[in-house]
């Protein structure tokens, strides 16, 4: 288990303010947020790479903030790989062990297990300068699990990786997660991967952690502007909530909140469908708008409608076509009163 209790650290004009959470046993945490929130420096901090300006971290209930890196037994997988580039795989792999003091067959059983863990016996000979990006990352993996830590420290470590290979390489992860039971902390600025692998998620912005919470929480019900923006809730308003009603521009939508008074709304764009008709039932919201812009990503489409205020949705190519959808046509968006997160 880790806790950080209070941790701030100062680096130059830039501040880790605050920070506050646990982590629980065998837990994958995320750390999700955009570059420059103070991932990084949370993560080498946590590691004893950077000093404190006051706080404590606690791993197992040992209070370690004084501890070096070997000495709180973390095991860390850096974004940059650092792999030495005049070692063997093998022999990169080893060297953390060397400097636990393990006998030589403690090393090569270790060793043994991790590859195949990560299925790597035939990488073990080469020389990082001959490895992909990903094959990098994953020998800094197997580095660092080989240690078998109490805390394991990811890094962006899929950055290195391309679009058409992560979806396996996150499956890779959570079965690897799921076999050694590690406590890990996972660094990332995509919200998708934080989705797919995370137990919990911490959003990061300017030094802050911003929310905590499941991956349903965090996406469905952000409790913030920056949090929904982050995670591409594209329709955020600013209203008035009153007996379950959120006035904004006018327009009223029914919600679901015990909360009053001035507040934000946020609707997911797939939470939002479009069609020709008005659409009739209870605890639906059902508003006629005109069609201000089509978007094509090629696997999906996002379509503007202008209902003051403007809306925006994620369709399929399919129902494009199905619904002949163009720009400056009359349509209806609808969504349920559950869909609308009131902040």
């Amino acid at each position: 288990m880790l806790e950080v209790k209070n941790l701030c650290v100062e680096m130059g004009g830039f501040f880790l303010k605050d920070i506050n959470f646990e982590v629980q046993d065998g837990e994958y945490f995320a750390l999700l947020g955009p570059t420059g929130s103070g991932k990084t420096v949370l993560l080498d901090s946590i590691a004893g790479l950077k000093p404190l300006s006051s706080g404590q971290v606690i791993i197992n209930g040992r209070d370690v903030t004084s501890l070096n890196l070997e000495s709180r037994r973390i095991g860390f997988a850096f974004q940059d790989y650092a792999l030495y580039r005049h070692l063997t795989v093998r022999d990169n792999i080893s060297f953390g062990l060397m400097w636990r003091n393990k006998t030589r067959q403690e090393i090569e059983k270790a060793i043994d297990r991790v590859v195949e863990l990560l299925g790597i016996e035939e990488l073990l000979k080469k020389r990082p300068i001959s490895l992909s990006g990903g094959e990098s990352q994953k020998i800094g993996l197997a580095r660092a699990v080989a240690i078998k830590p109490d805390l394991l420290l990811l890094d962006e470590p899929l950055s290195a990786v391309d679009p058409e290979s992560k979806e396996f390489a996150e499956r890779e992860l959570k079965a690897l997660h799921n076999r050694l039971k590690l406590t890990t902390i996972h660094v990332t600025h995509d919200f998708q991967e934080a989705m797919a692998l995370g137990d919990h998620i911490a959003v990061m912005r300017g030094g802050q952690i911003l929310q905590i919470g499941t991956p349903d929480q965090i996406l469905h019900h952000p409790t913030s502007e920056p949090v929904a923006r982050f995670l591409m809730a594209r329709n955020i308003f600013e209203g008035e909530v009153q007996d379950s009603v959120f006035c904004v521009d006018g327009i009223k939508l029914a919600v679901i909140t015990a909360l009053q008074g001035r507040r934000h709304a946020s609707i997911r764009p797939e939470d939002i469908w479009l069609s020709k008709e008005p659409q009739n039932s209870d605890g639906l919201n059902s508003l006629p708008g005109t069609i201000t812009r089509i978007a094509d990503r090629g696997s999906v489409i996002y379509v503007t409608v202008d209902a003051t205020p403007e809306f925006t949705c994620l369709i399929l190519p399919r129902s494009l076509e199905e619904l002949a959808l163009e720009e400056k046509q009359k349509v209806f968006v609808s969504f349920r009163a559950s869909a609308v997160n009131v902040f």
